[in-house]
């Protein structure tokens, strides 16, 4: 006989199912991402957005109480929410469980309000809602349930069903909404990671057998594991050696350590004359072996899953590290120079009435930050979007009343704002920085002298003056506003977009300032990453000076992983 209602525990069941379904699919959801570039991370966002919602509910252990459940899936992907589309999964999250907390069990009508009510928070979330983005795939789950209630159905294999159908169908039009999908023929990568939660969910409740405990790499389920037993912080053990295609090899290693840093930790490099050994300790070693890619050839690719070996203590994880290396590196499993970008506040600051907190990454960029005043750096940016929580503890940190958060990229301000709306006992302002020049500009053009509301207009004000671009590499063919990109090109990409793409990278970089100075521009900025010779980065301040003498050029060392040139015109 079908069944009309679900309870606590089959809705436990189902969210853990999702979760899975999300995290098994995210690099293909990574693959989506519209722009070509080796950052793509929506699939790797959503999955540690949902991945946090899943650990407090697997330590609720075996509840049947549906408060208690929703409270965790909440609570869990709000502080979680990495990027927009974590940050929008996580309202999702959040309004359907502000509907199915008050239940014993939910039915069809019920199931039909909490849609409605995730998909109306989700769009109050976003300042600018976008059809053809999650938001659509989200809206037509919501109407396809409200149509079922209306219609009488009962039956919740039926209504399950139709609903992962409709968001499917929605998906699908994705392309037909938005021209830079259909252009790149591609759907909505926070939509596809939606119906997979959804998928997943409809899967569990069939009675599909779903190993639960593979959520965490476990190879027994999280209830028959001892109490005493803790899942490290990095399951994967992975092993390779790039073979270089480009000299400055010890360049080379200190931005790949700075990328691994901010995914993995317990990084040894070995260098030789045209290659790079990497050991490294990771739950992504996708991604890593993506950047490594970027660098040369890679062999000898050894990944060990450390819960399935039974080999998660620290001792074993240090045997990881290649034997020959017997110096400082060993000893550390880091490169000194290339430490992750940490915050320089002591544990105690003392009191004072505003302070500011930036997201950055590359030490030369922190260094900037830091000459200005800010306190608390959050390491992350474009390369790896830091979490609501991460900015939660940041606040915590900086011991003042009124805080100036700046997000410096648009996939981090909704984790910022999300951040501000949980914080009760300071005032957080949320400037909506979507660069670093713009983050530096901002900080600026503070006046202590005027109040907190003022001040804000005037920064966000003086950001809209500053028109950015950076220089990365594409990490696949495509075709973006009418720009043919292929698979190791540089590119120019501008506020709104790609403006060009080539072979050469200083003519990439000649084409990409053409398109951003303006007659009106004083000064252009250059921010040179860790890739980049000093050298080289001073042939082109002067390329560039001699190209538009009436602007004051400035050069500095961004140290920034990925992107090769950060560059600012105002």
């Amino acid at each position: 006989m079908s069944k009309t209602a679900i309870d606590a525990k089959i809705l436990t069941k189902m969210f853990l199912a999702g979760a899975k379904e999300l995290d098994a699919n995210k690099d293909y959801i990574n693959e989506l991402n519209v722009f070509p570039v080796p950052d793509g991370d929506t699939g790797t966002n959503m999955s540690l957005t949902i991945m946090s919602a899943v650990r407090e509910v697997m330590d609720l252990g075996d509840s049947d109480n549906m408060k208690d459940i929703c409270k965790a899936m909440s609570s869990g992907s709000l502080r979680g929410a990495r990027g927009n589309s974590g940050v929008i999964l996580s309202q999702l999250i959040r309004g359907f469980g502000k509907v199915a907390r008050g239940e014993a069990e939910l039915d069809v009508p019920i199931l039909a309000n909490a849609f409605d009510r995730a998909a109306e928070t989700a769009y109050k979330a976003v300042m600018k809602p976008k059809e053809g983005t999650i938001l659509t795939v989200a809206r037509a789950a919501s109407n396809k349930s409200r149509q079922l209630a209306d219609e009488g159905v009962t039956d919740l294999e039926t209504y399950f069903s139709q609903i992962v159908e409709a968001a499917r169908e929605a998906l699908a039009s994705t392309p037909d909404l938005l021209p830079v999908l259909k252009q790149a023929g591609v759907v909505d990568s926070g939509g596809q990671g939606l119906l997979c939660v959804l998928s997943g969910a409809y899967d569990a409740y069939m009675g599909k057998e779903i190993d639960y405990a593979a959520l965490f790499g476990q190879e027994e389920a999280a209830a028959e594991e001892e109490a005493e037993e803790e899942v490290p912080a990095y399951i994967y053990k992975e092993k390779f050696t790039i073979h270089l295609s480009r000299k400055n090899a010890s360049k080379i290693e200190n931005s790949l350590v700075e990328f691994i840093n901010s995914v993995g930790d317990g990084i040894v490099c070995t260098l030789g004359s045209d290659r790079v050994k990497v050991s490294v300790q990771t739950n992504d070693p996708g991604m890593i072996l993506q950047k490594a890619l970027s660098y040369g050839d890679v062999s000898g690719v050894k990944i060990e899953n450390v819960m399935m070996d039974g080999k998660g203590d620290a001792e074993e994880k240090e045997e990881t590290a290649y034997t020959e290396v017997a110096s400082e590196k060993m000893a550390t499993g880091k490169t000194p120079e290339a430490e992750p970008v940490k915050d320089p506040v002591p544990e105690e600051m003392p009191h004072k009435d505003v302070g500011f907190i930036t997201v950055a990454v590359g030490e030369g960029i922190a260094e900037i930050f830091r000459g200005l005043g800010v306190d608390f750096i959050i390491s992350g940016g474009q390369t790896m979007n830091p979490s609501t929580d991460d900015v939660l503890k940041a606040i915590d940190q900086v011991n003042a009343d009124t805080i100036y958060i700046l997000p410096n990229n648009k996939n981090i301000i909704m984790a910022a704002n999300q951040a501000a709306s949980l914080t009760e006992d300071k005032k957080i302002v949320v400037i909506p920085t979507k660069t670093i020049p713009q983050g530096i500009t901002a900080v600026i053009n503070y006046m202590p002298d005027m109040d907190t509301d003022a001040n804000a207009e005037n920064m966000t004000a003086e950001i809209a003056n500053v028109s950015t671009a950076e220089i990365t590499y594409a990490v696949r063919d495509t075709m973006i506003d009418d720009i043919e990109i292929h698979e190791g090109d540089f590119m120019g990409i501008g506020d709104a977009g790609i403006v060009y793409a080539g072979k050469d990278i200083t003519e990439t970089v000649m084409e990409t300032m053409k398109k951003i100075v303006t007659e009106s521009t004083e000064i252009i900025s250059i921010y040179y990453g860790a890739e980049v010779a000093e050298e080289d980065a001073s042939a082109l301040r002067d390329q560039i000076s001699e190209t538009f003498p009436d602007c004051d050029v400035e050069l500095q060392s961004g140290g920034q992983p990925v992107y090769y040139y950060i560059l600012s015109a105002e």
